[in-house]
């Protein structure tokens, strides 16, 4: 991306900060292919769990953030950044879903064949896990979450992520090992 486009989110951003929402959607038209590429990124593996595909997951990513209204978001760093916890949160929320629904929602539940229920796909649980041992990370250390959170779910550079958040390149790295360390602990 150029500096120019750069900075044409930046000032975008401010004035969706201000309550437009054409600028809003001015942003997620520029950096569309950097969202995709996120979302294809964050699917790759999971589409057979979640049952959405790249686009979809952009397009409801996009209606929640519009959703959310202004939300002060400074540049395009911190956007992507966002963009990144709304994608997991609509990959997470989608699993939960379907997990009701297999399980009846809100029918009673009764199991006839435990083999059946032994054989649902283990990676939903995976993921529903993952979403929780970073929800447990933010407890503990609320920057260690977002550097996951950028750099897995978002696959932004340190040098990105230690812009965003306002440190050193450094510092992005100690959190990181510290998150895997964490988030490692926690899984097993």
């Amino acid at each position: 991306m150029t500096d120019s486009s750069t900075a044409t989110v930046t000032r975008l951003l401010a004035v969706a900060r201000e309550g437009d929402a054409d600028a809003m959607a001015r942003v997620c038209e520029l950096l569309y292919g950097e969202l995709r590429a996120i979302a294809h990124t964050r699917l790759r593996g999971q589409q057979p769990l979640t049952l959405l595909d790249t686009t979809a997951l952009v397009h409801e990513s996009f209606l929640r953030l519009e959703k959310l209204g202004s939300v002060a978001l400074a540049d395009r760093c911190h956007f992507l950044g966002y963009a990144a916890r709304v994608m997991r949160s609509v990959i997470v929320d989608t699993i939960r879903r379907k997990s009701a629904e297999r399980r009846g929602g809100d029918c009673r539940h009764v199991t006839l064949d435990t083999e059946l229920a032994d054989s649902v796909a283990a990676g939903e649980d995976d993921v529903l896990r993952l979403a929780e041992a970073i929800e447990d990370l933010a407890r503990i250390d609320a920057r260690a979450a977002q550097v996951v959170e950028m750099r897995y779910f978002a696959g932004m550079a340190d040098p990105e992520i230690a812009a965003a958040l306002g440190v050193t390149e450094r510092t992005v790295g100690r959190d990181w090992r510290k998150a895997k360390m964490l988030l490692y602990v926690a899984l097993n």
